[in-house]
């Protein structure tokens, strides 16, 4: 009788052991998929948002006038983070309909996309913030934009992320399980994420320097640096020089960066008292 009850009482821890050695590797194989998730997105979301905002400077930007082809955002390479970041979240939150919080499918649904719109949004608002509260450089400016607050985020914006959510949620991603499943039997594109995230640390540190420089600058010369028009002030400099412009090195200049500053200080203090100006008549 005692052989018999320890044999099940044997039985049953290795039948225990069994079953959480199965689950941590369950649990293991799940962060690590999530993991290669979240990095595939903020791939194709860095690279893609980066071909969007391309064209739409081009083509539809105000801020553009002339309609010339601009290198977009903080970093210099083909990617833009936000973007990269902003699918990763919209992954994570469009994945909380599995819960059923609320239980009518149609409101559930609604509510999804509402909140990946405002998680959108609060992810540009919070990037514009501390880019300009703690660098002093503006990446982007919805200043002249209805509706908007502190120049960093608008309606108009805002209804341009819920439409990009929505595509997401339609398009992209019913076929996250189909891409990952395809993407550990090509490991040679695993190995270009791989590739694509060495170059995307390197720029990062490169911009930030680039970005800690500026800081200094604007600090010395009382400004909030505006990012792309520094880029088009380099650019037009290139141009009245007869020189070549670099598209993924838009700050190479023979001027200093001190120099440009400068210049766009005075030009910051020439509108003013022109506004003044206008004012006072």
């Amino acid at each position: 009788m005692i052989g018999l009850l320890y044999q099940d009482n044997r039985q049953n821890s290795d039948e225990n052991d069994a079953y959480l050695k199965n689950r941590r590797e369950a649990m293991e194989e799940n962060g690590m998929n999530l993991f290669m998730v979240l990095a595939f997105l903020f791939f194709i979301g860095s690279v893609i948002g980066w071909i969007l905002e391309v064209f739409f400077r081009r083509f539809f930007s105000d801020a553009n006038p002339e309609k010339k082809w601009i290198n977009p955002g903080f970093c210099t390479g083909p990617y833009l983070p936000l973007y990269g970041s902003g699918l990763c979240i919209l992954f994570l939150v469009a994945s909380l309909e599995s819960f059923n919080i609320i239980k009518n499918s149609f409101w559930n649904k609604i509510a999804l996309f509402v909140a990946m719109a405002l998680a959108m949004t609060l992810i540009e608002y919070m990037a514009g913030l501390i880019a300009v509260k703690i660098f002093h450089v503006r990446l982007w400016d919805y200043s002249n934009e209805w509706g908007n607050i502190q120049g960093i985020i608008c309606p108009r914006f805002s209804l341009f992320w819920a439409i990009l959510s929505a595509g997401y949620y339609f398009f992209i991603h019913p076929k996250i399980l189909e891409a990952l499943t395809w993407l550990s039997k090509n490991l040679a594109f695993s190995f270009v994420i791989g590739l694509f995230f060495g170059f995307f640390i390197v720029d990062v540190v490169h911009s930030a320097q680039l970005v800690s420089k500026l800081k200094q600058l604007a600090i010395e010369n009382d400004i909030i640096v505006r990012y792309e028009n520094l880029k088009l002030q380099i650019r037009t400099a290139h141009e009245n020089n007869m020189k070549k412009y670099h598209f993924f090195a838009p700050f190479r200049s023979d001027i200093s960066l001190a120099e440009h500053l400068k210049k766009m200080r005075q030009s910051i203090k020439e509108l003013r008292d022109g506004e003044e100006t206008e004012t006072h008549n």
